[in-house]
C-alpha cells in the first residue's frame, strides 16, 4: 500500500489538530472531577449528610454534562436529502451554462418542485457548488467539515462537529449542564475556598485543589452564562447563529423573523413536543431539518399551487418526505396543529452550519 502524499498527511495532521480543544476540556473535566470527588469530598468534607448530598447532586449533574457533550460531538451533522443533489444530466447543463440568467434558470426549473423559499441576497437559487445541490432552507455548506449542513448554527472546535439540526438541543444541553456543573462546584466550594485563606484546613495537597477547583469553576461560569443567554435568545427566535448575523433572505427580501412561529412554537422545534424528553440529551427536534413551516404571508409564486397542499418525495431509504406546497402563516405539520382549519401539510427539517458569502 503506496503510502499517503503531502495533502493526505496534511488532512490527517488536520485532523488530529481538531482534536485537541476536545482532549482539553477532557483533560480539564476529569481534573475537576478527582478534585471534587476526591479531594473536595472524601478528604475535607467532615459532615457525612453534606458529603452524600454533595456527592448524589454532584454525580447526576455530572452524568447529564458528560452524556450531552458526548451526543455533542459523536451526532452526525445532518446533510441534505438526495432530491436537492443535482442529477449528471443537470450538472452537465449548468457546467455548460456557467454563471448567468440560463444558469439560474435552470436552477429554478430544478427548484420549482422542492420547499426552497429563501434565496441568494440577489435573490437567485442557493446553490452549493462545492456540493453540487440545491440548498434547502437554512442550510448552510460548511468550510471545515467540506459538506453542506442542514440548519446549520455554527462550527464548534471545542466539540471538533458542526452543529446543526441533528445535535443542536444537544449542545443548548451541554451549555445548560455545563454551566449547571460550574455553578453547582462553586457553589458548594465556597465555604472551604474560604477556609483556605484563613488557615481553617490542614497544610495538605487538598486545599490547593480547592483553591484552583473554585478558580476554574468560577471563571468557567462567567464564560457559559453569557453563551448559554444567548443560545437561550436564539432558540426563542428561532434563529441560527448564522441568522443571527445575517437575516434569511426570501423573495420579499430579508427578514430576521421569517422563521420565528412565537415563543412556544420556536422552543418545541428544537425540543420537541413530549417536555418530559426536554432535559434529556435525545433527539426529540420536530422535522427532518429540509423545510421549516415560516410566518410569511406572501406566498412564492414559483412554488406550484397543489390541490393536495404536499408535495410527495421518497428517499433513498424508501421512506416518503411531504414537503409544503407553499409557505403558509399556519400549516398543520407537527409544530403547528394547533388553532388551524387548513389541509394537512408536512414540514421537514435538517441541520449544519458554516459561514459562506452568498451573492
Amino acid at each position: 500500500m503506496a503510502p499517503p502524499g503531502p495533502g493526505g498527511m496534511k488532512r490527517c495532521c488536520r485532523r488530529v489538530l481538531r482534536w485537541i480543544p476536545v482532549l482539553f476540556i477532557s483533560v480539564i473535566v476529569a481534573w475537576s472531577y478527582y478534585a471534587y470527588v476526591f479531594q473536595l469530598c472524601i478528604e475535607s468534607i467532615d459532615n457525612l449528610g453534606e458529603k452524600i448530598t454533595c456527592l448524589v447532586v454532584y454525580h447526576v449533574i455530572f452524568v447529564l454534562f458528560v452524556w450531552a457533550y458526548w451526543q455533542t460531538i459523536f451526532t452526525d451533522p445532518m446533510n441534505p436529502l438526495k432530491e436537492f443533489h443535482l442529477s449528471y444530466a443537470d450538472r452537465e447543463l449548468l457546467e455548460q451554462e456557467g454563471r448567468g440568467e440560463a444558469h439560474q434558470e435552470i436552477l429554478k426549473r430544478i427548484a420549482k418542485d422542492l420547499p426552497i423559499y429563501t434565496r441568494t441576497l440577489s435573490g437567485g437559487i442557493r446553490y452549493c457548488d462545492r456540493c453540487q445541490l440545491l440548498k434547502p432552507d437554512r442550510c448552510h455548506h460548511c468550510s471545515v467539515c467540506d459538506k453542506c449542513i442542514l440548519k446549520m448554527d455554527h462550527h464548534c472546535p471545542w466539540v471538533n462537529n458542526c452543529v446543526g439540526f441533528s445535535n443542536y438541543k444537544f449542545f443548548v444541553l451541554f451549555l445548560a449542564y455545563s454551566l449547571l456543573y460550574c455553578t453547582f462546584i462553586t457553589a458548594t466550594d465556597t465555604r472551604y475556598f474560604i477556609r483556605f485563606w484563613t488557615n481553617g484546613l490542614p497544610d495538605t495537597q487538598a486545599k490547593f485543589h480547592i483553591l484552583f477547583l473554585f478558580f476554574a469553576a468560577a471563571m468557567f461560569s462567567v464564560s457559559l452564562f453569557s453563551l448559554f443567554g444567548y443560545h437561550c435568545w436564539l432558540v426563542c427566535k428561532n434563529r441560527s447563529t448564522l441568522e443571527a448575523f445575517r437575516a434569511p433572505a426570501f423573495r420579499h427580501g430579508q427578514d430576521k423573523n421569517g422563521f420565528s412561529l412565537g415563543l412556544s412554537k420556536n422552543i418545541r422545534q428544537v425540543f420537541g413536543d413530549e417536555k418530559i424528553f426536554w432535559p434529556l440529551p435525545i433527539f426529540s427536534s420536530l422535522g427532518d431539518g429540509c423545510s421549516f413551516p415560516t410566518c410569511l404571508v406572501n406566498q412564492d409564486p414559483e412554488q406550484p399551487n397543489m390541490s393536495a397542499g404536499t408535495n410527495c418525495m421518497v428517499n433513498s431509504t424508501g421512506e416518503a418526505h411531504q414537503f409544503p406546497a407553499r409557505p403558509l402563516r399556519e400549516s398543520q405539520t407537527q409544530l403547528l396543529s394547533e388553532g388551524t382549519s387548513q389541509k394537512d401539510q408536512h414540514g421537514t427539517s435538517n441541520p449544519a452550519m458554516a459561514i459562506e458569502n452568498e451573492t
